[in-house]
């Protein structure tokens, strides 16, 4: 008689970092010659368990140490209260907990949340990662998969023709702590946009397609700097994360040396306790030049290989490169190519980052800031403002979008002349900069125009700072006019209208006498004048022509 297992075989799709151009880990498919196995896994929550633990076994076999994704739906796990039998195989075959990350897939109708909730904490306890799969294509609830607060979610590929529903996600996992994957891409078009809307992780036909042999290489097409918005503070740490290989605190010098001689691309090892907590870091050029001495294998090899190891080099999963870079940069020189550990809120590692990767990552960044800037003011121009007012739409902020321009700056350079009218410009650019506090963007966009992007309760300060300076050109007294539109949450849909309802304040603004500010709300009629005098009547509904 056979059994369903005669006929099912397993697949492996590489999941991709984006940044990194590496494998993060497989995802296992399960793979029936006949009949619908998973959709009796639907409604079976004990066959779906033994399906998982199948996919463990299965690629166990194909002797892979890459991280690995085991799909379980979301009703099995609220029946059964997590998965002790995966969590049993896992022991067994000398993985650990947190090399492994469960995808929760839908449906989630009548599936008891309060089960479901209990089931993923456990999981949790336990070391594994946790995965909300499915999301925008299936039926999660987005108050329950904020209460889930995964490690990953995964989105369908089809919502890149929707980049501003992946940007709010990617904001929503940035508060969870949470990476964001595309599943599904298949063109380098879908790859870019997933790039574009902050995606970190990917998964596809174009990366390459499931087989029955984890992938050996994974094509990954050229990332340009401009596909993905880095913030000011540094690319977070998350995009560059890398597989660990991990060995238990007590793993000989013999065993170590077997995991570097029989994987090429492994630069190090990890020695974890129990918990999965890094203690020692064994960086394989020094360990192998330790073992390969004249008595190196006789005196080593029988030994712990914690002997041979160095004190773990750690960074919490909300670290930026830079912070890595500071990490990298105390101690000596000759671990400055040691792998960094990065570890989650228990102080277990979830991965490592190479410091070429991040030199590279942050190389990048340079080049493409220094492209945007304004070569007079050294200020960005304004796709690095729209940007920024487009995620934080995305995110549900309210933000202060201003313009400021020179009255009547044709006249400062034909009576001054440019090279006055230059400084002039400077002067202004320098003043915008020393009243921006952390949160406020100051973008130079051509000529005499500035855009100013600020929290609400921040324009006040900044305005007075530029407006109540006297500003002079070859001499001669100038004056400065200032627009803001206040946006509140759901007020405008992206920059493009922002940059509507600003325009007729612009045109408020020049229409009076000396410095002046006028301000507006998004959607709301007219403006309030709150510095210069009327000389034409002006009240124009934000976004009208």
């Amino acid at each position: 008689m056979h059994s369903w297992t005669d006929t099912l075989r397993f697949a492996f799709q590489p999941v991709v970092n984006l940044t990194t151009g590496a494998v993060g880990g497989l995802e296992i498919l399960a793979r029936p010659e006949t009949g619908d196995i998973l959709a009796e896994a639907r409604r079976d929550p004990e066959l779906d368990s033994r399906l998982a633990v199948s996919a463990l076994r299965a690629a166990v076999d194909k002797e892979t140490l890459l991280p690995l994704f085991v799909n379980v739906f979301a009703g099995t796990l609220a029946d059964l209260g997590g998965l002790p039998s995966l969590h049993d195989a896992v022991r067994e075959v000398g993985r650990l907990p947190w090399e492994v990350t469960i995808d929760v897939c839908p449906p989630y109708t009548h599936v008891p949340q309060r089960a479901l909730l209990e089931a993923v904490s456990r999981l949790r306890g336990d070391g594994f990662r946790i995965c909300a799969d499915g999301v925008g294509d299936g039926d999660v609830p987005l108050r329950l998969l904020s209460d889930i607060a995964p490690d990953l979610v995964k989105l369908d590929a089809s919502l890149l023709a929707r980049p501003a529903v992946v940007r709010s996600m990617r904001t929503l996992c940035d508060e969870l702590g949470a990476l964001l994957a595309v599943e599904g891409v298949e063109t380098e078009g879908q790859c870019a946009a997933a790039l574009a809307a902050g995606a970190q992780l990917a998964q596809g036909q174009l990366f390459a397609p499931p087989a029955r042999l984890p992938a050996a290489d994974v094509y990954v097409p050229p990332r340009s700097p401009v596909d993905v918005a880095v913030p000011r503070s540094g690319p977070s740490v998350r995009e560059f994360v890398r597989p660990a290989a991990l060995l238990p605190a007590t793993a000989s010098a013999g065993q170590v040396r077997a995991l570097l001689t029989g994987s090429p691309d492994v630069s190090g090892v990890l020695l974890v306790d129990t918990a999965g907590v890094p203690v020692r870091s064994v960086h394989r050029s020094r360990f192998l030049l330790s073992m390969s001495g004249r008595y190196g294998h006789a005196l080593y090899a029988d030994r712990p290989a914690a002997k041979l190891g160095d004190p773990p080099r750690t960074v919490g999963s909300d670290a930026t490169a830079w912070e890595v870079l500071d990490v990298v940069a105390v101690g000596g020189r000759d671990r400055t190519s040691d792998d960094v550990a990065v570890v989650d809120r228990y102080g277990r590692c979830v991965g490592v980052v190479r410091l070429a990767d991040l030199v590279r990552a942050l190389a990048e960044t340079r080049v493409e800031e220094a492209a945007g800037l304004n070569p007079l003011t050294r200020l960005p121009g304004s796709d690095a403002i729209t940007g920024e007012v487009d995620r934080r739409i995305a995110s549900g902020r309210a933000f202060a979008l201003s313009w400021l321009d020179v009255d009547h700056f044709k006249q400062v350079n034909d009576g001054a002349g440019f090279a006055a009218g230059d400084e002039l410009i400077r002067a202004v650019g320098r003043a915008l900069q020393q009243a921006a506090t952390d949160s406020t963007r100051v973008g130079h966009i051509g000529g005499d125009d500035f855009l100013v992007l600020a929290e609400p309760e921040g324009i006040d300060p900044l305005a007075a700072s530029v407006l109540d300076a006297p500003w002079s050109a070859g001499g001669r007294p100038v004056t400065l006019s200032l627009a803001t539109v206040l946006c509140a949450p759901g007020s405008v849909t992206d920059h493009r209208q922002a940059a509507a309802c600003l325009a007729p304040l612009k045109k408020a603004a020049k229409a009076l006498h000396g410095a002046s500010w006028v301000l507006g709300r998004a959607g709301a009629p007219g403006h309030e004048t709150r510095r210069g005098g009327e000389t034409t009547p002006a009240a124009a509904r934000c976004g009208a022509p």
